[in-house]
């Protein structure tokens, strides 16, 4: 059994999930989307003893990146984010963050590959491109650990919308078929919103995704 933990804060506007990641025993933890209050992350997870390594973007909509450039100023993290999101972390009209009424860009540290495996603190992960929600979705998979963190692409029984900036229906559930539901069954999937679930049920029971 890997030692591999996940902890999850519940924070901002849309109830957006954001996750650290750590092996246990660990002092260092990888954070997965900043809602917001990127301060506020970073005193809190100080307070229960993690320093922040990294920071992951699953995609550049305003709920996940409006407390990124904080938390990396707070803690001197690195922000990673996929290489096709670029342009829409840039533009506060394609990341909605001018429509939501407070206008917000960012600039990654690092621009990541569809495929690529990269790792922090001693945990492997890889970047799956799962464009649909935005162009440049995408999910970080552990297969040591046996989770995916799906960002807006995957949802318990549902998916993310497609009625925003570069979004595509098709696109989007081509990246779930393709892309996630190749993964073993048992995997643990925690989306960007809500409850987790698992890769098996979601091929039974998503009626967005067509049979599999």
């Amino acid at each position: 059994m890997s030692d591999i933990k996940i902890g999850r804060m519940v924070i901002g506007v849309c109830a957006t999930n954001a996750y650290f990641i750590y092996r246990e025993g660990s002092d260092k933890c990888i954070v997965i989307d900043a809602p917001d209050n990127g301060k506020g992350m970073a005193d809190s997870l100080k307070k229960n003893g993690f320093e922040v390594s990294a920071l992951l973007l699953t995609h550049g909509h305003f709920d996940h990146i409006w407390g990124a450039s904080q938390l990396r100023s707070a803690t001197s993290a690195k922000i990673y984010a996929l290489d096709a999101e670029e342009e829409l972390l840039s533009d506060s009209a394609l990341n909605s963050s001018a429509m939501a009424g407070r206008a917000a860009t960012v600039k990654a540290n690092a621009f990541l590959k569809d495929g690529e495996e990269i790792e922090i603190e001693g945990i492997k992960i890889k970047v799956i491109a799962t464009p649909g929600h935005t162009v440049g979705s995408c999910c970080f998979y552990i297969p040591e650990a046996g989770f995916l963190i799906s960002g807006d692409t995957l949802f318990f029984e549902s998916v993310g919308r497609t009625d925003l900036p570069t979004g595509s229906g098709a696109t989007l559930e081509r990246s779930i078929r393709e892309k996630l539901f190749v993964l073993p069954d048992d995997t643990k999937v925690y989306p960007g919103h809500g409850d987790e679930t698992t890769i098996g049920h979601e091929k039974k029971y998503n009626p967005f995704v067509n049979e599999f």
